[in-house]
């Protein structure tokens, strides 16, 4: 049967009436024992036990609930009464009561908790330790995975090391390389601008003879060669100033011409030795090279003046 808040506080009720009663047989029980008792007469002392309401057996509870007829107390001798102090004796404060507690009555039961048994005491003993196992061997883990990124890298840095000194290498290799090849092209520079001056020479020293051959007949014999040569370079250059090398007339070739012209350097006509290895276009353009540079140059080389006379002219680029 469960009690309910009007059971809990008619129980309460009940039980400060059972203390007031207790105190009040206390009370007249120790008026009783001083007016009837001789004196120097000591009674059986009174002892009185505290108990909650709800500590009672259930008759006991029914005998509390009904109330009690006054007791006729039977009137004392007439002696002289004895003082005694009227103060009430200090309540002692009730207990506090679980029962008077504000709280909302369950409607349903409290799951009970059940308690661990001997196997799942040592399942939980057994989860402990592979959960202690587990986590120490991911620490393992973890610190060897730590290590191997240290390994790594070191690796790394030494492999970037090894990289930047072969790069280093390298480019001292190249800029060694660089040093030979800017070398040797110093020395075929130097190589071909000898060659020019021999081949420069040697085609003076041809242009003296195929002019000395040139010279007319009645000439006398005692020209200057010196002033022959220069005039052959004044031809070489009056025709180079209105000739445009052909692409496939290389630089130096060599081609004869044979020039009729009056004195005063009237050209006449200009015509290419059957020797001249040029094509076709480049003989055409040489002849035409040379009548578009008349009058050719003659003030100063009266001396050496020929109406006819072979020019061995050197192809270049103005």
């Amino acid at each position: 049967m469960r009690e309910t808040r009007a059971d809990t506080t008619q129980g309460v009720i009940l039980a400060l009436l059972l203390h007031a009663l207790l105190f009040a047989l206390m009370f007249v029980g120790l008026w009783w024992s001083g007016s009837s008792s001789p004196a120097g007469a000591a009674g059986a002392p009174v002892s009185a036990e505290l108990m909650e309401f709800s500590d009672l057996s259930a008759a006991m509870r029914r005998t509390l609930q009904k109330r009690p007829e006054p007791v006729q107390e039977p009137e004392p001798p007439q002696k002289q009464p004895i003082e005694v102090d009227a103060t009430p004796l200090p309540q002692p404060l009730p207990e506090p009561n679980p029962q008077d507690s504000q709280v909302e009555p369950q409607f349903q039961a409290q799951e009970r908790i059940p308690e661990p048994s001997d196997i799942d005491q040592e399942k939980v003993e057994r989860d402990a330790i592979s959960a202690e196992t587990r986590e120490r061997e991911q620490e393992e883990k973890r610190r060897q995975e730590q290590i191997d990124l240290t390994e790594r890298q070191r690796q790394e840095e030494i492999e970037k090391k090894q990289r930047l000194a072969q790069q280093q290498k390298d480019q001292e290799e190249l800029k060694k390389i660089q040093a030979e090849m800017a070398k040797a092209k110093r020395e075929a520079d130097l190589a071909e601008q000898k060659l020019k001056q021999i081949a420069n020479l040697r085609a003076s020293q041809a242009s003296q003879q195929a002019a000395t051959s040139a010279q007319p007949p009645g000439q006398p014999q005692g020209t200057d060669s010196g002033l022959l040569a220069r005039y052959q370079a004044a031809l070489q250059e009056a025709i180079l100033r209105n000739w445009t090398r052909p692409d496939n007339v290389p630089i130096g070739q060599r081609c004869r011409i044979t020039i009729r012209q009056l004195p005063g350097g009237e050209v006449i006509d200009a015509k290419v030795d059957a020797s001249c290895p040029y094509d076709e276009l480049g003989r055409r353009s040489v002849e035409a090279a040379v009548l578009k540079a008349q009058p050719l140059p003659y003030a100063g080389f009266e001396s050496v003046f020929s109406r006819t006379l072979l020019l061995n002219f050197e192809a270049q680029d103005r």
